[in-house]
């Protein structure tokens, strides 16, 4: 079982693994940006399209999404780690860090930062070698946060739709 306590000032939040009943505050989460806007939809009909993939994700150890939580239980933030087994370097495993979203009235308190602590310290325990993300060419604040939190553009990514 996932949870975990960050301290971010004056306030505790939990880490706890997401459950079905997260699936629309994510994808609201995952919406509200101006990328995420024109890949998400928060329309009610699609919720089902969501939850099958939470389905998916859920039932795959390689994949653990998690929740940032409010003492209440609201969910305030979000982020995927998949772990990816390998032959390269010495057959390591390799953490990807995908969907990594703090709700806006919680930005710049630390909590992104506390949340991908975690994460890092998370796929150490689970024996990744190297914790790798993407993040679209145009989310510069997104870049400089990730720099602070060590990691280093040190890859040039390719993405293909297959659909």
């Amino acid at each position: 079982m996932i949870s975990a306590s960050i301290e971010c000032g004056n306030s505790v939040y939990t880490i706890r693994k997401a459950e079905l009943r997260d699936v629309s505050t994510l994808v609201d989460l995952l919406a509200d940006d101006p990328i995420g806007s024109t890949r998400e939809t928060t329309n009610p009909d699609a919720r089902t399209i969501y939850e099958k993939a939470f389905e998916k994700i859920d039932a795959d150890d390689a994949h653990l999404l998690v929740v940032v939580t409010t003492a209440d239980d609201n969910v305030i933030g979000t982020v995927q780690l998949t772990f990816i087994p390998g032959l390269s370097r010495m057959g390591a495993t390799r953490m990807q860090i995908e969907a990594v979203r703090v709700h806006e009235d919680h930005r710049s308190q630390g909590i992104g930062s506390a949340m991908l602590r975690w994460a890092c310290e998370e796929g150490a325990r689970r024996g990744a070698f190297l914790a790798q993300l993407t993040s679209d060419q145009t989310r510069t604040e997104a870049h400089e946060f990730y720099e602070r939190l060590g990691f280093v553009a040190s890859h040039i990514g390719f993405k293909k739709s297959l659909s």
